[in-house]
């Protein structure tokens, strides 16, 4: 999800802000580790691995370093790259959207969590990481602002994506041969 880049701050374990509370993204898969892990399991975590390797290949980074993350099951924090994730024209939209909300007098200093979706066809590569995220927009005053991101990256039991089923890849968390985890990110201050 981030750079895909291998550095040695690419996937970052952070604790929670004090006082934080991230937005609760609730599926109904069964808890890590709790079911028994079938051959057909081995089978598409081996074809999952598979696939980050391609997706590296060909250019996809984030989205081959997010899916590497999944099948590491650590659950450990990963980092998002937000500078490069507030610069797409969905998330860029939706903050100045929020921006000029608060210029109105709508909100202030601290924005509530917001989802926004990102399509295929803007980036393949975030796509295929995040899909979507939620944001909020910190305004300390007139002139700066930042933007942090939070996504619970999982499959959820149930969803399709395109034709393609999500439980096979969420029986992976389940089984315990991957583990779902959470990303998150922060922009510096940035000026208004």
């Amino acid at each position: 999800m981030e750079t895909g880049e291998i550095r040695s701050d690419s996937h970052i374990a952070t604790a929670p802000a004090r006082g934080r509370t991230d937005p609760p993204l609730p599926n109904d898969n069964a808890p890590h580790a709790t079911l028994p892990v079938r051959p057909t399991d081995r089978a598409v975590r081996a074809g999952c691995s598979a696939l980050a390797g391609l997706w590296w290949l060909i250019g996809l980074r984030r989205a081959a370093a997010a899916l590497r993350h999944y099948l590491d099951g650590t659950g450990d924090t990963y980092r998002l790259d937000a500078s490069t994730l507030v610069a797409l024209p969905s998330v860029r939209a939706a903050v100045n959207a929020r921006l000029m909300e608060a210029e109105a007098g709508e909100w202030s200093h601290l924005d509530t969590w917001h989802g926004v979706t990102i399509a295929a066809s803007t980036s393949p590569d975030w796509w295929l990481a995040v899909r979507g995220v939620q944001f909020r927009v910190e305004r300390p005053n007139p002139h700066y602002y930042r933007v942090e991101f939070h996504k619970t990256w999982n499959f959820d039991r149930g969803e399709s994506e395109f034709g393609v089923p999500f439980t096979p890849f969420a029986r992976l968390h389940e089984t315990g041969l991957a583990k779902e985890f959470v990303a998150v990110g922060r922009t510096g201050y940035l000026p208004r």
